[in-house]
């Protein structure tokens, strides 16, 4: 029983430690690292969509889009919105229902490293790897990063092969229209189709074509 005990402490130890060894790793530009989704993809012998683009290969209005769309404390934050973190707690705590709070390098952090399934044992793994990347990557790595990991589509990963899928375009000649489009997919990319959108979807994809017009304070990070 104590050696069963020390295996499962060892696997565990592993698990959780891992990704902090691997973060680095995924620091260099020539690394193009997979979710656990697409190995879970690989796994169920199922074949995916997803051909890596640099940061400099994606139209800007997609990244302003999908910045004010996902996370627009992006450039000012360290990883977590304390803030917006903290009123998702109190309002679970009243008993409300609660609003995303999840920032980019959570989102990566999850995509990279965690289950897709929402649990309170996820998120207390998701914020301090949050943290640990913000710290390792730089601003463009980590847009980079989560840009060519994010699920589109069923099987669709990464905004090269999203672009194509739906527009026929590379990421690199997305309109403003259908940066919008794809930014409000994200959130739901099972039931959310953006060469198709619902009324809701296309009245959203115009809010944050505005706000992706009026976004350059808020991306400096990334493009000074």
């Amino acid at each position: 029983m104590r050696r069963l005990i020390n295996w499962l402490v060892l696997v565990v130890v592993l698990v959780v430690g891992l990704p902090y060894l691997l973060v680095p790793l995924y620091a260099l530009p020539l690394v193009h690292p997979v979710s656990t989704l697409m190995l879970a993809e690989n796994i169920a012998s199922r074949s995916y969509e997803r051909q890596w683009v640099s940061f400099n290969a994606i139209a800007p209005v997609l990244v302003q889009s999908v910045m004010m769309s996902e996370d627009g404390q992006f450039c000012t934050h360290s990883g977590v919105d304390w803030k917006a973190l903290n009123l998702v707690i109190d309002d679970a705590l009243d008993g409300e229902a609660t609003r995303g709070a999840s920032t980019i390098p959570m989102q990566t952090a999850k995509n990279l490293f965690l289950p897709s399934t929402r649990s309170v044992l996820r998120k207390a793994l998701e914020i301090p790897l949050a943290l640990w990347i913000d710290t390792v990557w730089s601003k463009r790595r980590l847009m980079e990063i989560y840009l060519n990991i994010a699920e589109w589509a069923p099987g669709v990963y990464g905004v090269e092969a999203a672009a194509q899928a739906y527009f026929g375009v590379s990421a690199a000649k997305l309109s403003a229209r259908q940066a919008a489009l794809l930014a409000v997919t994200l959130p739901n990319p099972i039931k959310r189709n953006a060469a198709n959108p619902s009324r809701g979807m296309q009245r959203l994809a115009r809010v944050i074509e505005g706000r992706a017009k009026q976004s350059g304070a808020y991306i400096k990070c990334l493009y000074e």
